[in-house]
């Protein structure tokens, strides 16, 4: 891990997005000065930045058609978003350390639900993790045997507030795709920190050797991806303590319905050359920028091509090339990086970190120094769900912690 400066970060309230004139460039600027402040039009954004004039009042289809853009559908936008989660979704929770060791597997179930219209709707969701033998619980799902023990958390509502002011969710409704982040450590004092996941009764962690989280995370970011082929979706979790530096990684792996879910591709036994070489070579696709908020309407979208070498001295050579929509604009960037183990760590000090299962999930080696430089910073999620397609999920943050844009990407193999 490289290593890792002592400035500590600390978020202020959350307040409004900036406005759409503020945020024509990917990454944007900041939204408002700050004592250390000053404009930003660049970032650790993998290297890929896709402009346009300004924010279009449309955007074009794969067919070509017009359709409004998000500005103007935020209930419509809302409720996309609750259908794409409502259900039950049977999975497993998998808990990685920064350099991409896992730590712990455990199998869990979500109930999602919603209540209220319009403006007043609100989404409902219970966690159900499943208990060790000797766990108090309480019964999850009605239709399990007596012998298997679920415990049940409540996770906080999301409805129209919560979801532009805290959640700043950024959100693909056509793409399946979400990226949300969490304010306060409340998600993981009610989950991480509780039962199986844990401090039992007598004190002692349960499952042992369980990581926890600090107590105060400056960032707990969620990215989700539904897969291209079936009802099946990966939600990663970084987790960055208060001085900026990454915790630990968290994957669900979900399918909604009730069914037993296996995930044979989450193997800890995977070596670290097959955990790089699925995403070796050269990829084409296409980016949608979007503000975060569900009024984020789309300001950028961007052809993409893109490759990933090993050269013969170890070297991971990284090439971006990015055209804006109409070719006026084209950024060509190069990164280069070397590989430790699970961890590719690129020069300018942005890291991604190796997953099993065709994942990978990247982020600044130390947030707190890009604070301290007045620097935006941005956190990734990347899922090869099958050879030769994979999805992407990148969250660009002000040096504030203000989450202001997420953008989407689709790519093929060539």
């Amino acid at each position: 891990m490289a290593s890792i400066c002592c400035h500590s970060l600390s978020l202020p309230p959350l307040h409004n997005s900036p406005k759409p004139s503020l945020l024509r460039h990917f990454p944007t600027i900041l939204p408002k000065p700050y004592p250390f402040s000053r404009p930003i039009l660049n970032s650790w954004s993998s290297g890929i930045r896709a402009t346009n004039s300004g924010s279009s009042s449309t955007v074009r289809d794969q067919q070509g058609a017009q359709r409004p853009t998000d500005e103007s559908m935020s209930i419509d936008n809302l409720n996309s978003f609750f259908n794409l989660n409502l259900g039950k979704w049977t999975g497993s929770f998998f808990q990685f350390d920064a350099d991409g060791r896992l730590l712990h597997k455990i199998d869990t179930k979500l109930a999602v639900s919603s209540y209220g219209e319009d403006e007043l709707i609100s989404l409902i969701q219970t966690l159900y993790i499943k208990q060790p033998p000797s766990s108090s619980s309480v019964s999850g799902f009605d239709d399990e045997d007596d012998e298997v023990e679920w415990a049940e958390y409540k996770i906080k509502e999301t409805n129209m507030f919560t979801a532009d002011k805290y959640q700043q969710i950024g959100f693909f409704p056509n793409e399946r795709a979400f990226s949300l982040r969490y304010q306060t450590a409340g998600m993981l004092e009610n989950v991480l920190r509780q039962g199986v996941l844990g401090e039992d009764d007598t004190g002692e962690e349960s499952p042992r050797n369980l990581k926890l989280p600090s107590r105060r995370p400056s960032i707990v970011c969620e990215s989700c991806l539904y897969s291209l082929e079936k009802d099946v979706r990966a939600r990663a979790f970084h987790i960055m303590d208060p001085k900026g530096v990454i915790e630990m990684l968290l994957i669900f792996l979900e399918e909604r319905g009730e069914g037993l879910a296996s995930h044979p591709l989450i193997s800890p036994n995977m070596g670290n050359t097959n955990r790089i070489s699925p995403f070796l070579g050269k990829w084409k696709g296409h980016s949608i920028t979007k503000r975060s908020g569900v009024y984020g309407a789309t300001i950028a979208e961007a052809d993409i091509v893109a490759s990933l070498e090993m050269d013969d001295k170890g070297q991971v050579i990284q090439d971006i090339v990015s055209t804006s929509t109409g070719g006026n604009v084209t950024t060509t960037v190069p990164w280069t990086g070397i590989m430790l183990n699970n961890l590719v760590i690129f020069d300018g000090g942005y890291q991604i970190t190796l997953l099993p299962g065709g994942m990978y999930m990247g982020c600044p080696c130390d947030v707190a120094k890009s604070v301290a430089e007045s620097k935006s910073f941005h956190l990734e999620f990347c899922w090869l769900e099958s050879p030769g397609k994979r999805q992407r999920l990148v969250r660009t943050y002000d040096v504030e912690g203000l989450a202001v844009s997420t953008t989407y990407f689709y790519e093929t193999k060539l």
